[in-house]
């Protein structure tokens, strides 16, 4: 039932946000961390002073421990949401600058997410939707795909939303 958490490496993180950081002034930004498991990207939004981010993570351990590391680091734009992340997109009504997702690289629907974020409408006109993946998968035929980095053997794919 849960998983064990496999953080994003900190290379393919820095490299993920070298990228950000030159389309995008954090301040204020919100932000959609899916399968949030150690808690590590929304730390890295939160401390780059994004508005709010919230994180999903359905291991109760794992939500516990960013609740914690949150409060500690006095990260109060964090919000930690211990749910499934399939079910917390059917009832999620905010709309997000940047949705990121760093599923586990074997779960069951992960071709299927991308669709899912954009057909829920969770980002506003011109936001990403992140998608961090082993090279085993290609989403580069998707209608919002825009680009793909690679980082050794993680890859982000990056979607956007249409403009309104």
């Amino acid at each position: 039932m849960g998983y064990k958490a496999r953080p994003t490496t900190d290379f393919a993180r820095e490299g993920l946000f070298n990228i950000l950081d030159n389309e995008y002034e954090f301040d204020d930004l919100k932000v959609l961390d899916l399968f949030g498991g150690t808690g590590a990207v929304s730390f890295e939004f939160a401390s780059r002073g994004a508005g709010r981010v919230w994180c999903v993570e359905m291991a109760r351990d794992n939500a516990a421990f960013i609740k914690r590391e949150a409060a500690r680091l006095g990260l109060d734009n964090v919000t930690v949401v211990h749910a499934n992340v399939f079910d917390f997109l059917d009832i999620c009504r905010e709309r997000f600058d940047i949705v990121f997702a760093d599923p586990p690289y074997a779960i069951d629907g992960l071709d299927g997410i991308p669709d899912k974020v954009m057909e829920r409408g969770l980002l506003h006109p011109g936001g990403y939707f992140i998608l961090e993946h082993g090279g085993e998968h290609s989403f580069t035929s998707h209608p919002f795909f825009v680009k793909e980095r690679s980082y050794g053997r993680v890859h982000f794919s990056f979607f956007e939303a249409p403009g309104e």
